[in-house]
């Protein structure tokens, strides 16, 4: 499968390169390439410059949005989610119709400095906004409420815990779930929350996640639902 990762932060780094590993062919996308490998100072997280990345996955190359979305048979969105419209519109309608878009990314709100907020909320989710800019697009939310580390490898955390997935079309989530299951997810760990709205209730985790995060002092760890009907 050709796998298109938009965002080159850490999630992006990560789901990019589990999906190399397991043999599928992978490009990143960014708004500009040339100034993406620029770079050469850290992230605001302390994680080192793509372009260090890259050199370490030779069989990943970057690309820009529209490339890397023409360039994709699947799409993976990654990027920060208060410019995730904007990039997917840089990507273009038209490379992403007809299309799986797996959207992982959260509408986290830094304007009110640390920590953030939701925007949207509540009534609306960051899933249903590119749902609706995108209805050629076939948009599933999954693996937002995780740590990206432990999005590609499970077993991080102890025993038996859930990832869920939203989205309008049976199809799409039927492949999502595939996608999971190559990351080492049981397919009874999966669970189908129903259409994109119900992106709301995983997006609206987010809060209560960071605050374990700060908690803990650590981020593997996941929510179990216990007594959960299983499967997507």
């Amino acid at each position: 499968m050709r796998y298109a990762v938009l965002g080159t932060g850490i999630v992006g780094q990560t789901i990019a390169g589990k999906l190399a590993s397991l043999g599928h062919e992978v490009v990143i996308g960014t708004r500009d390439p040339q100034a993406t490998l620029a770079r050469t100072e850290p992230d605001a997280y302390g994680n080192p410059p793509i372009a260090q990345w890259l050199a370490q996955h030779t069989q990943v190359r970057l690309l820009s949005f529209a490339d890397a979305a023409a360039f994709g048979e699947a799409l993976v969105n990654t990027t920060a989610g208060a410019v995730s419209l904007q990039a997917l519109e840089t990507a273009g309608a038209d490379n992403l119709a007809g299309k799986l878009l797996i959207d992982i990314a959260n509408p986290l709100d830094f304007s009110q400095g640390m920590p953030p907020s939701l925007n949207p909320v509540n009534t609306d989710s960051l899933g249903e906004r590119i749902q609706r800019a995108f209805p050629g697009t076939k948009v599933v939310k999954t693996l937002n409420t995780l740590n990206a580390a432990v999005m590609v490898e499970p077993s991080r955390v102890a025993g038996e815990h859930n990832v869920f997935v939203s989205g309008d079309d049976t199809g799409a989530k039927k492949l999502a779930t595939e996608f999971l299951a190559e990351f080492g997810w049981p397919r009874e760990s999966v669970i189908d929350l129903g259409d994109i709205t119900t992106a709301r209730g995983t997006e609206m985790l987010l809060p209560i996640w960071l605050r374990l995060w700060g908690s803990l002092g650590h981020t593997d760890f996941n929510f179990h639902i216990q007594g959960a009907r299983t499967g997507a």
